[in-house]
């Protein structure tokens, strides 16, 4: 009789589950938020006092000190910017603000310099905002945790002077303080935070616990692995970091135009201003009208077209479990045309697993006692598949004996005694003679002829049953393959270390019909650049370190970070930091959007230049109504790239709804 494993027993539920840490910018808390504020209520009282009949002397200097608190710093930085020799266009703000002050236009200057300064404190708002987005996620570890000491005793330190080999103590409700490996003590870990599992999970001695989950009902005691610097939490930190200091290609194109109109823009300027004086216009009309092209000819919204979608992308993103390492990352990832998939850890879950049980007819045991005794002679063991048949058996919640005797043999396999019958476990090519034929030889081949890893049982020496063996595959494996093909308009690749037989099963599963297997890195990395010089741009997604030149050479890269190695992870370009590889697709469309954002906002920014620019050239266009104008195209393109904050903006395609 055989059977096939393929079902989890879920763990037990724990309470609800406490919500992350969640840090939010306040609106005063910015500089550039206060100095607006100011300027405002300062222009509200000289308006006042103006409307009002007042004298000049009591609203003019208000008028005065709201160019000043509002226009200063933007001043400043365009000065600096100046003597770096670029021309800023926040300096070209103030210049024509006070050109209007100038010219007996106090009012309208001053508006201009309100309602700059206040678009500056939006855009400097969203920018904190984004980023409080990000760093909700990076929020989780605990300041402090218990240390043992070699004496029995304990003492609370800082989480940041943990070191690996340090042991700690984790009480019931407690945050985990550092990467590390159980040594003692069962419970439930809630882990969503670090891998999106949605329930609480069951974690004992041996099991490895990642810095800021949340510990159950149980005390644990875990042996740090990691210095908290180089923890899941701090990895996330620096990639984070990293992709806030990095502009992608478009926005660098758009500063370098920028540049060019700008010195353009001032040209034009002196053009609107000399061309009607030299035909008998007044200074003042023919100043108002240079001064008014100057602000609405300005590219602040076509610069804001390109930042505030890619970021806004890279923060949802982030909150769905991928890390983008730059802006330029979710910019090339929208660009992928091509995919290639490792296997082990990638459309695998990583870590070996039973899945299938065949008993043989004559030995007298059920799947379940063929699987009991084995368990209970590999309890002892550290092999890999040792594990795998005793979480096998727990999962079953099969009772298991007492084992007396126990050996292991590297290559050969291991023996034991279990109620009295001498059990061995080991390679049907080192346990079983070459002779053999019948049922057992079948059961064999049958396995292996499904890739899959077999072990033989042998009873009081005879042949008893075989165990298969195999790296599980993700339940949502063959989704994402199907969602990435449809994406990308071809099937993605396989390209694996693994051998052809195991590769080819897998990949039949899947639905990929393009195998390359037994691969050396050396090996993926020249597939990888012959797709390249094909003219596409290929997606590469692994998690090894064997993966890793091909992830650098691949036009992106992105590493599973559940089971990725340190290598890998800092070798790609962005990282599944909750090991779902649907969100590979979800993060494909993400970046997507935001390039359709990008564009949006460059037509959006162009038809308010052109409309406005023509307005003031044919006709004569009111200076307040410019401003408005301008700051209103710079407000709608920078609101129209926080979209994609909103949660409906991460839309799965493997699963067709928003997570």
């Amino acid at each position: 009789m055989s059977s096939v494993l393929d079902q989890r027993t879920p763990p037990a539920t724990a309470g609800p589950r406490p919500a992350p840490p969640r840090r939010r910018t306040r609106v005063l808390a910015l500089p550039e938020t206060r100095w607006a504020l100011a300027s405002l209520v300062l222009f509200l009282c000289a308006l006042a006092l103006d409307l009002s009949g007042a004298p000049a002397w009591a609203w003019g200097p208000l008028f005065a000190a709201t160019c000043v608190t509002g226009g200063w710093e933007p001043g400043w930085e365009g000065l600096k910017a100046l003597r770096d020799r670029t021309l800023d266009v926040d300096l070209l703000m103030v210049v024509a603000a006070c050109g209007a002050a100038a010219i007996g236009q106090v009012l309208d200057g001053a508006l201009l310099i309100v309602i700059f300064a206040t678009s500056g404190a939006l855009e400097a708002l969203a920018t904190a905002r984004t980023a409080d987005s990000v760093r909700g996620l990076l929020d989780l570890a605990p300041g402090t945790a218990t240390r043992l000491l070699p004496d029995g005793g304990e003492e609370t330190v800082a989480a940041a002077d943990l070191r690996g080999g340090d042991s700690i103590l984790v009480r019931p409700g407690e945050r985990v303080g550092a990467d590390g490996r159980i040594l003692d003590g069962a419970s439930d870990l809630d882990q969503a935070t670090i891998t999106g599992e949605p329930l609480p999970v069951a974690r004992q001695a041996g099991d490895e616990v990642f810095a800021g989950t949340v510990n159950g009902t149980g005390a644990l005691r875990v042996r740090v692995e990691r210095d908290p610097s180089d923890s899941v939490i701090a990895r996330i930190v620096k990639m984070v970091q990293e992709a806030s200091g990095t502009k992608a290609p478009t926005q660098l194109f758009i500063e370098k135009v920028e540049q060019r109109y700008s010195v353009g823009m001032v040209a034009a300027t002196l053009a609107v201003f000399a061309v009607p004086l030299a035909y008998g216009s007044g200074l003042g009309p023919a100043l108002l009208r240079a001064m008014t092209f100057m602000i609405v000819a300005s590219p602040c919204a076509v610069v804001l077209s390109t930042m505030p979608p890619l970021l806004s992308a890279i923060a949802n993103a982030g909150r769905h479990g991928v890390l983008a390492k730059s802006a330029v990352v979710m910019e090339r990832l929208g660009q992928v045309d091509a995919v290639a998939l490792d296997k082990t850890g990638t459309l695998t879950e990583g870590t070996p697993h039973v899945t299938a049980l065949t008993a043989l007819p004559g030995s007298g045991l059920t799947d379940d006692a063929l699987l009991t005794l084995a368990a209970a002679a590999e309890l002892p063991s550290e092999h890999p598949l040792a594990r795998a048949v005793v979480e096998a058996a727990r999962e079953r919640h099969l009772s298991l004996p007492d084992a007396v005797g126990f050996v292991s043999a590297p290559g050969r396999g291991v023996s034991a005694t279990v109620d009295g019958h001498r059990v061995r476990i080991g390679s049907p090519a080192r346990l079983l003679p070459a002779s053999a034929a019948g049922p057992v030889r079948e059961a064999v081949r049958e396995l292996e002829g499904a890739g899959q890893t077999v072990m033989l049982v042998l009873d009081d020496d005879a042949p008893a049953g075989v165990i298969g063996v195999a790296d599980r595959l993700r339940p949502d494996a063959a989704a994402t393959v199907a969602a990435l093909a449809e994406l990308t308009g071809r099937a993605p690749a396989l390209l694996t270390g693994d051998n052809v037989n195991a590769a080819g099963q897998l990949a039949g599963q899947v639905g990929i019909t393009d195998v390359r297997a037994a691969l050396l890195p050396d090996d993926k990395v020249a597939a990888v650049r012959a797709w390249e010089r094909e003219g596409r741009r290929v997606l590469v997604v692994g998690d090894g370190v064997n993966d890793a030149p091909a992830l650098a050479a691949a036009h992106t890269g992105i590493a599973m970070g559940q089971a990725g190695s340190d290598l890998a992870l800092e070798t790609a370009d962005a990282v599944v930091v909750r090991d779902e590889l649907a969100a590979v697709p979800a993060v494909l469309l993400l970046s997507r959007a935001a390039r359709r954002l990008v564009i949006q906002n460059l037509v959006i920014a162009g038809a308010f230049i052109t409309a406005l620019v023509t307005w003031d050239l044919v006709a004569t266009l009111p200076l307040p109504l410019g401003v408005a104008g301008h700051e209103g195209s710079t407000v709608i393109v920078g609101l129209n790239g926080l979209r994609l904050l909103r949660e409906a903006a991460w839309r799965s395609p493997v699963r067709g709804d928003a997570r």
